[in-house]
């Protein structure tokens, strides 16, 4: 298969790969409307391909297409697509980032203004 450059295709053709942007959110906030979210919290659950986030607001499921690699405990950013469920919301996990390193404080701070 050959494979084209971003700019090598229609503008119609581009507009299908382009994503929806994602959304800061707490766990609490998702709505049924979000498409793609961004959150932090910390690993509570993990299997191969899932993790279970808790950020303090709300718990949910995350999973993955390939073995997460992360510990419990562990401060988390996720990025996912939302998924509407009967119980809730679950998200397909598209990047998971390390944050251990986050002043929590100070960011919880910088997004209250």
């Amino acid at each position: 298969m050959i494979y084209k450059s971003y700019s090598q295709y229609s503008d119609n053709m581009a507009d299908e790969f382009k994503r929806s942007p994602t959304v800061v959110k707490q766990i609490s906030e998702i709505k049924i409307e979000d498409v793609r979210v961004r959150l932090i919290g910390t690993v509570i659950d993990k299997s191969d391909t899932r993790i279970a986030l808790d950020d303090g607001t709300g718990k949910i499921d995350v999973n993955f297409k390939e073995p997460v690699k992360t510990d419990l405990n562990k401060l988390v950013r996720v990025f996912g697509r939302v998924i509407p469920m009967d119980s809730g919301f679950e998200l397909e996990g598209e990047i998971l980032q390390d944050m251990s390193k986050l002043d929590v404080d100070l960011h919880r701070k910088a997004i209250s203004i």
